[in-house]
């Protein structure tokens, strides 16, 4: 019955993808859906592509084995995810759209500065390849460990066989396909993640029941200032789970859902309808860790199968399909957008950008599928090695583009005297310091890299952009004019 939930679901994501193939008919359509979604698509899409299978693997592991620790993870995301919405969408809407309908992050960098060297286009493009590359490979890493938990599969042979499911909706349908698919997959998964902790809460005999159980275990995962061995949380430590939400600002694949949105006053409804997404889905995830903790008589070996082995304790194997097939909508709704960005980025900003100007509309689709074929092979390749951690891939490349693309996309939508030398110097020392800092450890070396990489590229923006020639006429002028509109 397992089987089966999982093929019927996956026939319907194809179809989904089929009827998106059909409506794709340029290059706007495949990257941005012809900027045409509603505030309800935009809001489940960001979200499903956001949390991916590390909502379903990564943070319910976590909180298993720090238990309310894994609130400082929780809180930093969703007040990110709420600024993220509020200080960009609008913002990125309206100026992607006046910036010659700039449909790439690297093309809006690009357009914004009137960067006629390409530098800043092919350097943005370069980091959103590398970083997507270990990020795709993440969510390859939750669909291996999901198939062989059920299915009993070769770990590897697991792999492909997920990458191959992704791979066919996404090349075929582009954004309308990711964003339609995300909306069933987003509601699929808020479903499990409210579901399952209430069943277990069912059969622990209540939530004082279940509590009493988990501090029997270890009392110190009921406090949210101690870590699981009895020792304090450091300030390091507290910083670098909250820092989390600093990362929404850079992230490619979210960021296209605001440049898609039909128009900037559907923002307001979709930010209320994205930090309710979030807020439910992480509470439930982080409710299945701690109620695994008295519901598990055993250890798991691995805690980031934990949600699989609640799921095939608690259900019939009927129900158990469906809401294991909730896994593989987030492992898909992320992968598929990451796979959609990066195959953007080799279409618009290097193929077009440094070798045919003058390609056309079909070429740059053509050129985008083919690209999301290639990038999916080598992220496999980084996937096949079955003790690859889930949360350690994606907080790697969660870092890269936060420190890379965040704090260069926030200066370039607010502040008027920043040059395009400000932000090359800002996304190179952002994406350098994040791979550099990862290296090293000791002390507050072992701060998560994305704040030092933030910080070092905020500095780096403002320092060499007040070191070089103020910005011309054409680019204030477009300035003022975006910020008049998003006032209005």
């Amino acid at each position: 019955m397992v089987t089966l939930t999982f093929v019927l679901y996956l026939a319907v994501m194809l179809g989904i993808g089929i009827v998106a193939y059909r409506r794709t008919q340029d290059l706007s359509d495949y990257v941005l859906g012809g900027r045409n979604l509603g505030p309800i698509p935009s809001a489940l899409s960001a979200g499903a592509s956001d949390m991916s299978g590390w909502l379903l693997l990564g943070l319910p592991g976590y909180a298993m084995s720090a238990g309310y620790g894994a609130f400082w993870l929780a809180g930093g995301l969703l007040v990110g995810t709420w600024a993220n919405w509020l200080l960009v969408a609008q913002r990125l809407r309206v100026y992607s759209h006046r910036a010659d309908d700039a449909l790439t992050l690297p093309a809006f960098f690009e357009k914004r500065f009137e960067d006629h060297s390409h530098a800043l286009r092919v350097v943005s493009a370069f980091f959103v390849l590398v970083f997507f590359l270990f990020y795709t490979s993440s969510g390859l890493v939750a669909g291996g460990k999901l198939f062989e938990t059920v299915f009993g599969l070769d770990y590897q042979l697991a792999v492909v066989v997920g990458a191959v499911a992704v791979i066919s909706y996404t090349m075929f349908g582009g954004f309308l396909a990711v964003s339609w698919t995300d909306v069933v997959q987003g509601l699929l998964m808020v479903g499990a993640m409210v579901l399952v902790p209430v069943l277990a809460l069912s059969d622990l005999g209540g939530v004082g029941s279940a509590f009493d159980q988990i501090a029997a275990k270890n009392p110190e995962l009921l406090d949210a200032f101690t870590n699981a061995d009895g020792t304090s949380i450091t300030l390091i430590g507290t910083l670098s789970l909250v820092g989390w939400g600093f990362g929404y600002f850079g992230q490619p694949h979210i960021l296209a859902r605001f440049k898609g949105i039909k128009s900037k006053d559907h923002v307001p409804a979709a930010r209320r309808i994205a930090v309710l997404w979030s807020g439910v889905s992480m509470a439930g995830s982080i409710a299945i860790g701690l109620f695994a903790i008295a519901y598990l008589k055993s250890d798991l070996g691995d805690n980031e199968t934990v949600f699989m082995v609640m799921v095939d304790a608690i259900f019939h194997p009927v129900v158990a399909g469906v809401l294991l097939a909730a896994i593989l909508a987030a492992i898909m709704s992320t992968a598929d957008s990451q796979l959609l960005v990066s195959s953007s980025a080799l279409a618009e900003d290097f193929y077009k950008a440094l070798f045919n100007k003058e390609a056309s509309a079909q070429q740059l689709v053509n050129v985008g599928r083919f690209a999301v074929v290639g990038i999916a092979v080598i992220a496999t390749i980084l996937a096949l090695n079955p003790d690859s951690g889930v949360l350690d891939l994606v907080s790697y490349a969660w870092a890269g583009f936060g420190a890379a693309f965040g704090p260069a996309l926030i200066l370039s939508l607010y502040w008027k005297r920043m040059t395009k030398q400000g932000a090359l110097a800002g996304i190179i020392i952002g994406g350098v310091t994040v791979v550099v800092w990862k290296q090293l450890t000791g002390g507050w070396f072992d701060l998560y890299e994305i704040m030092p990489g933030i910080l070092f590229a905020t500095i780096a923006i403002i320092g060499v952009s007040l070191a070089t020639s103020e910005p011309s006429d054409s680019i204030k002028k477009k300035f003022d004019e975006v910020d008049a509109e998003v006032k209005s």
